[in-house]
């Protein structure tokens, strides 16, 4: 019999991991909220804009274009877009079965959904993560928006939150976030990173050797750094948004100079006129899913920040249950695919050894 695996969320987990369990010999259903597969770093344009180009800033798109037609078209694989996972039944206690899986198949303002119960051999969960954001006097004013949110607007919709915008707080996901909104059309008057130069520095730096394999990311930030040059866009760091004005909706930003800690130096305000502030602190795993399935957690940069815990096969605590990507520890679409084709692989029964799961592993 065909061994059943069920992937919930295909973003570049969640797609790899249904390749390879495909290429395994497994059946896979995968199974994702929105209308297409390809994730926050995929997000695909909607039908109606079918047959415009995506933008240059969708990385490494001709190659995920081929995967999602590979996979959504395979015989073996049944792709259930707009479905949301409300609920995962464990197996009784000392049942080594993953639990089932209840879904509404429909879009999310329906009225007819349909309620679908799966009951898999092996449950992939690549669910991803969502902005954090840190809050500041004005921040529920609207034109106030995450990163991730505008980001997707603008990849997903080709619709800009704002003509002049502000984009602000903590990472490099700040200049993608930059770059997606000036090719949708949008000013954008600065893009702020709180850390200081010498902390930014310091923390690239604390591992050079792990840069080693990924010195493509060098022309990514290039690409980027000259986006910028060319709209005019001066980057600043050790500055951030303290408070967001307006009556009614966002007018305007007060931005400050910050110390090491993050704490304002007073008498370094200054006032940005702006119709849209873009802001984000990092990334916090979406761990509804993992915790409903009973996979325990483990600490992350603090206790409060806790991902799922895997073992060296992503396995994790719960019967049958595999988690790939940003739900286990933050670090970038290529790290999530890598982990989903080695989830996909060993949840679909294939081999446990051999070269291509070694260079997955590495």
């Amino acid at each position: 019999m065909t061994r059943h695996v069920v992937v919930v969320g295909a973003g570049p987990a969640g797609l790899g991991a249904a390749a390879a369990a495909l290429r395994a010999g497994a059946r896979v259903t995968l199974v994702d909220s929105a209308e297409h597969p390809g994730g926050q770093y995929h997000r695909m344009l909607p039908d109606a804009y079918r047959a415009a180009r995506p933008g240059r800033l969708h990385h490494g798109w001709d190659a995920f274009d081929r995967l999602r037609r590979r996979v959504t078209g395979h015989p073996r694989c049944a792709w259930w877009p707009e479905t949301s996972v409300w609920m995962l039944e464990r197996s009784a206690p000392g049942e080594p079965r993953p639990p089932r899986v209840h879904v509404l198949r429909g879009p999310a303002d329906g009225s007819g959904r349909e309620r679908r119960v799966l009951e898999p051999e092996a449950l992939v969960l690549a669910p991803g993560a969502h902005d954090r954001a840190l809050p500041f006097p004005g921040w529920d004013l609207p034109g106030v928006f995450t990163a991730g949110a505008a980001q997707a607007l603008a990849k997903g919709e080709r619709v800009v939150v704002g003509d002049r915008v502000v984009v602000g707080g903590a990472g490099p996901f700040l200049l993608p976030v930059a770059a997606s909104l000036l090719e949708a059309g949008a000013s954008v008057a600065e893009v702020l990173e709180a850390g200081t130069a010498a902390a930014v520095a310091r923390g690239w730096g604390r591992r050079p050797w792990e840069l080693a394999s990924q010195a493509g990311k060098a022309g990514e930030l290039a690409g980027y750094a000259a986006l910028l040059a060319r709209h005019r866009v001066p980057y600043r760091t050790g500055r951030a948004v303290i408070e967001a004005r307006g009556d009614g909706r966002v007018e305007e930003a007060v931005t400050a100079r910050l110390r090491a800690d993050w704490s304002v130096v007073p008498g370094t305000e200054r006032t940005v006129t702006a119709d849209a502030v873009c802001v984000t602190h990092g990334f916090s795993p979406q761990l509804e899913l993992p915790v409903a399935a009973g996979c325990a957690l483990r600490a992350g940069a603090t206790p409060e920040e806790p991902f799922v815990e895997v073992d060296a096969d992503q396995l994790t605590t719960a019967p049958g249950v595999y988690a790939a990507g940003e739900v286990t520890g933050i670090a970038g679409a290529p790290a999530a695919r890598a982990e989903g084709l080695l989830v996909g692989w060993l949840a679909g029964s294939g081999a446990p050894s051999g070269p291509e799961l070694r260079r997955l592993r590495a």
